[in-house]
């Protein structure tokens, strides 16, 4: 019999090729897209020097940060303002009065100081600027005007940003680095000025601003904050910075060069002789040993990081949009690594720029961090998952408050844990079966007993609140009131059973069960009762409600008034679709496919996708994916509106309607004209829930989803070549 011979084992992705033809080149400044390095934990933004020498050249939401997610800082609390000083009572069903952090009108906040302070602390500051001193012939600083022949590379692969252009007719060249595993950035220039001491680098430390958001950094107040040195020698110094009772420390070090104080919070270093001068500025809580200009570490760190994670390649695609679905999906995991990457949740702007005071906003987790279990790097998420860990005990207290057993998760919150006070944070449920949907993706990836350990407990708590919360109403189980569900227009205190709340607690407590039975345990009867009996998805006229409590909700959407322009109060047909997520990120056991498809194309026909948000397009192609139409999900990762808008840097904007933005909160980053046409407002130059949830939506459509067949099943068969590594199907 003749030898069959095997197919050929499918070809390597190129991973370097893949990253690197997405490489960033800048020859003029883009006021929207400074460009972003990091480690995750420090986050440095630069400009067209590769430093932060000209913020002018910005939006004013585009502010030139360096943030650390250990850095935080509370305004003085003088009157000894606790959680509680933020709670009123509210009418619960069947449990009396609760205490919520509810604010019923912004008006409050003016009303009662205690607001204020809670919303606004603890919150994100920026700990320096560091700038090119550069140097007239008279000694003045120079102006962005004397600068010509600009040019700027990112290199993706090796997590480098190179900066070209001719000042006074002399060549400069400014390369930056942020060291990985030490909170410090890294400058090397090369210049005939550098002999001449007319070119170095210019370190100057914030206060913190009574104006949080975008930029939290003051620079009017020097009596504010201190700057006390500890140590110095020619070439180094360390300062110890005080804001209030924020304590940290930073180190500049002026390889073979020369460090001088130039004023109560500023720095210069500078070298006479030669024509390079590499300088190092380190941020630290705890006062450290200086760290070494190392290079090669930075390029180990992301080589390492681009090839053991999970890829995606559609080279060979004759779709025009495979490329550009390629950038996006490479800026992604890039500047996922720098800002959802570290110990803390991240905010929505990461460490670009402030927004709702640096608080990070705990249902948006699933998007910020869900996606690095499926692409293969589930230690990126564990980072902050260990803050749940270090949480529960308080989650837990909040359950008990409210007469419930568990752990119930804040939505809006700092380090502390605390929910800030709000119109509608409160009320936000489905953030509360995250910590089960994580620890369930990280244990995809590593299925051992170590893992069961450190989640196990933090699974159960979160599906002991799960269980208790939904009220019984006749013979089912209820959700709300009071609830707000994602989309965020419905009223707290009459609103009852969200589509997508509804399947999600339903298959987070499914999945608990899996993991009682992994960990040796037996089913939770409770639990059991709980599954069975919450009530189904509400749908009417063949279309999903969004909430049981809006009956005529797709009929009001589709009227003359409403359909596509739901700038009327009484049209809801805007914000989130979130129904849709319903069987999509989740493979809901109670929706009918027929049922979600026609919702699907009701979404198309008559929401108002001007007052979508960045993550809702990945969402919608999540649905249409799992529905088994892959031309539609494709299509609706590349809907043409502003806050689907991919900018050179890989970054989406946050974009309202003029008429929309009194509804964001007066904590959201301060909004400008701009790009976006006539009617928008940009509140924020990025959006970072965007990237994460491409990342997950195209993970999805490229390696499948359990019940999935074939290969890439979100992706057409025509147009489209589909190649991936390391990437595992979603639930």
């Amino acid at each position: 019999m003749a030898a069959v011979a095997a197919p050929a084992p499918a070809q390597p992705i190129d991973r370097h090729a893949l990253v690197t033809r997405h490489n960033v080149t800048l020859t003029r400044v883009d006021p929207h897209a400074p460009l972003m390095l990091g480690n995750g934990n420090l986050g440095f933004t630069a400009d067209i020097t590769g430093l932060q020498t000209f913020p002018e050249q910005y939006s004013p939401i585009a502010p030139l940060l360096t943030m650390a997610q250990w850095a935080w800082h509370s305004f003085p609390n003088p009157k000894g303002y606790t959680e509680r000083d933020g709670l009123v009572m509210v009418p619960v069903p069947g449990r009396g009065n609760q205490p919520y952090p509810w604010v019923r009108d912004w008006s409050e906040i003016e009303k009662r100081p205690a607001l204020q302070w809670l919303r606004e602390n603890p919150h994100r500051f920026s700990l320096g600027r560091i700038g090119l001193a550069l140097l007239r012939r008279d000694g003045a600083q120079a102006q962005f005007s004397d600068l010509s022949a600009t040019r700027q590379k990112l290199d993706l692969w090796s997590g480098s940003l190179t900066s070209r252009f001719v000042f006074d007719g002399q060549p400069v060249r400014v390369e930056t680095w942020v060291h990985p595993t030490r909170d410090m950035v890294m400058v090397s220039i090369r210049s005939p000025l550098v002999a001449a001491g007319r070119i170095g680098v210019d370190m100057r430390y914030p206060g913190v601003s009574a104006k949080l958001n975008p930029d939290p950094s003051d620079w009017t107040h020097d009596d504010a904050h201190r700057t006390r040195i500890l140590e110095q020698r020619p070439d180094r110094l360390v300062a110890e910075r005080q804001l209030d009772d924020t304590l940290h420390y930073s180190t500049i070090h002026a390889l073979g060069g020369a460090v001088r104080r130039t004023g109560t919070h500023g720095f210069r270093a500078l070298r006479r002789g030669g024509e390079r001068l590499d300088v190092t500025i380190s941020f630290d809580r705890e006062r450290r040993q200086p760290g070494a200009f190392d290079v090669a570490a930075v390029a180990r760190h992301w080589r390492d990081y681009w090839m053991r994670g999970g890829a995606v390649d559609f080279s060979g695609s004759t779709d025009p949009r495979a490329a550009e679905l390629e950038r996006r999906v490479v800026l992604s995991q890039y500047l996922a690594a720098i800002n959802q990457a570290g110990a803390y949740p991240p905010q929505e702007e990461g460490l670009f720029s402030n927004s709702w005071n640096g608080k990070f906003h705990l249902e948006m987790l699933i998007f910020h961090g869900a996606h690095w279990a499926s692409w293969g790097r589930p230690e990126l998420l564990e980072r902050s998952l260990a803050w749940y860990l270090q949480a529960l005990p308080f989650a837990r207290q909040v359950a008990r408050r409210h007469g419930v057993e568990g752990a119930w998760w804040s939505k809006m919150a700092g380090p502390n844990g605390w929910n800030s006070p709000s119109t509608v944070n409160p009320f936000i449920m489905w953030q509360q079966p995250h910590p089960i949907y994580l620890a369930e993706m990280v244990w995809r990836t590593r299925s051992d007993r170590a893992t069961l350990a450190r989640y196990g407990e933090m699974v159960e708590q979160t599906a002991q609140l799960l269980a208790s919360w939904p009220r019984r109403d006749g013979e089912r189980y209820a959700l709300g009131p009071p609830i707000i569900p994602v989309q965020e227009n419905h009223p707290p205190l009459t609103t009852v059973n969200p589509t997508f709340e509804l399947e999600y607690y339903r298959w987070a407590l499914g999945t608990a069960q899996s993991w009682r039975e992994r960990r040796g345990l037996a089913r939770n009867r409770e639990w059991d009762r709980v599954i069975a009996g919450l009530a189904s998805p509400t749908e009417r006229d063949g279309l999903y409600l969004p909430v049981e409590t809006e009956p005529d909700f797709w009929r009001t959407a589709a009227s003359l008034a409403c359909s596509r322009h739901a700038t009327p109060p009484h049209c809801l047909n805007r914000d989130h679709p979130s129904f849709l997520m319903a069987f999509g990120l989740i493979p809901g056991s109670r929706v009918d496919r027929a049922t979600m498809r026609r919702t699907l194309t009701a979404t198309e026909s008559h929401w108002d996708l001007r007052q979508t948000w960045g993550w809702d397009f990945p969402v919608a192609a999540m649905t249409a994916a799992r529905l088994g139409d892959p031309e539609k999900a494709v299509d609706w990762l590349f809907r043409d509106l502003p806050n689907n808008r991919w900018g050179v840097s890989g970054m989406t904007p946050r974009v309202h309607l003029e008429a929309e933005r009194q509804l964001v909160g007066p904590a959201a980053a301060g909004g400008s004209a701009g790009p976006d046409g006539p009617g928008y407002a940009r509140a924020a130059e990025t959006y970072f829930p965007s990237n994460g949830s491409l990342l997950l939506a195209v993970g999805m459509m490229a390696a499948g989803w359990e019940g999935s067949s074939g290969t890439a099943p979100g992706f057409p068969r025509h147009g489209w070549k589909v190649r991936t590594e390391g990437i595992r199907p979603l639930p």
